[in-house]
């Protein structure tokens, strides 16, 4: 266990250190605890399914949010062989807050992109937290065109609050980066898979999110806006997060269904830091069988599978509007998603 704790994490700490210490009672002791050690052990298995198989939208966003959580380059070690990072988008320099690369998973060869945050104070500060500049998403889209002229799929990893929203950003064409880099990706010719491990936040996950096929970690979130932003400005009020996470259905369940997402990635009882190991296999199965899938489609086919994709989220109602003269006319406008 992690030593960095949320609340409705505290009841499986409290027992796993009575079980710790009866073990080593047990140990100096010489006394058979064995039968109290099982019933506790088998008190805490049932604690933690009902606590983690019961979790608000909230708690959810707090887990994605989890310092211990495993983060791109973690999941690289595991499910990639060879990774070979490239650095810099040959106009302004590089951006270790979106790492990129050449690797191979199972001898097939990929190229990987993610977002990259820090363990330490500094490691954050280096990689601005996650956040990416334009600089990034260039070196993003670099690596892209590299793959689609080499003919090897794209695999993405998505963790950030959001692109960087600081002012040299904004003056190097942050926003002008991520709209080229969803214009580009819509178009590429070769198979395109993202996977949001953590946070999915606004226009900074998007930016390498345009793909043939999106899965999500099973407690991670994916929002135009972050609970905080979103509370500001409905509520006028940044502490009632809690309500605006539940309003904006950003959680696994409620982008599956509403086709926003393709499918939902297990994560051990507990969350991703509990076992990194057990997660990337899970996210590795996804991308083997992903990729096997893709595989099978032409060049155009995926470019059309990923504009189609996009297009048909969302939900259009068809109104029928009298005019003055009895004539009637028919105008689409769309809803908001349910």
């Amino acid at each position: 266990m992690s030593e960095f704790l949320l609340d409705f994490e505290k009841p499986v700490v409290e027992l796993e250190k009575k079980i710790l210490s009866l073990k080593v009672s047990a140990e100096h002791s010489k006394i058979d605890f064995s039968s109290e050690i099982a019933e506790l052990e088998e008190k805490k298995e049932k604690l933690k399914k009902e606590i983690y198989g019961s979790l608000t939208s909230w708690q959810k966003v707090m887990l994605a949010r989890h310092p211990s959580r495993p983060y791109t380059l973690d999941y690289v070690k595991i499910i990639c062989e060879n990774f070979v990072e490239l650095h810099g988008d040959r106009a302004f320099g590089d951006d270790p807050a979106l790492v990129c690369g050449l690797a191979t998973i199972d001898n097939k060869p990929v190229v990987v992109i993610g977002h990259q945050k820090g363990r330490t104070i500094q490691e954050n500060i280096d990689r601005n937290f996650g956040m990416a500049h334009p600089e990034g998403y260039r070196k993003a889209l670099r690596l892209m065109k590299m793959a689609e002229k080499f003919n090897r799929p794209i695999v993405t990893f998505i963790d950030t609050a959001g692109a960087y929203p600081g002012i040299a950003a904004e003056e190097r064409g942050q926003a002008e980066a991520i709209a080229r880099n969803l214009r580009e990706m819509s178009c590429l010719e070769v198979p395109v898979v993202s996977i949001i491990i953590g946070e999915g936040g606004s226009g900074g996950a998007i930016g390498i999110g345009v793909a043939n096929k999106v899965a999500m970690l099973e407690n991670a979130y994916y929002s135009v806006i972050s609970p905080e932003g979103c509370a500001a400005i409905l509520f006028r009020d940044a502490s009632k997060s809690k309500e605006a996470t539940e309003a904006l259905k950003i959680t696994a369940k409620d982008l599956l269904k509403n086709g926003v997402i393709d499918e939902i990635i297990k994560e051990p009882v507990g969350g991703a830091h509990v076992d990194a190991v057990e997660t990337a296999m899970n996210i590795k199965r996804f991308i083997n069988k992903t990729l096997a899938s893709l595989s099978k489609m032409s060049k155009q086919e995926l470019a059309e599978d990923r504009y189609a994709k996009f297009r048909k989220i969302g939900v259009y109602e068809e109104e029928v509007v009298k005019s003055k003269k009895s004539k009637t006319k028919k105008t689409n406008t769309k809803s908001r998603r349910k």
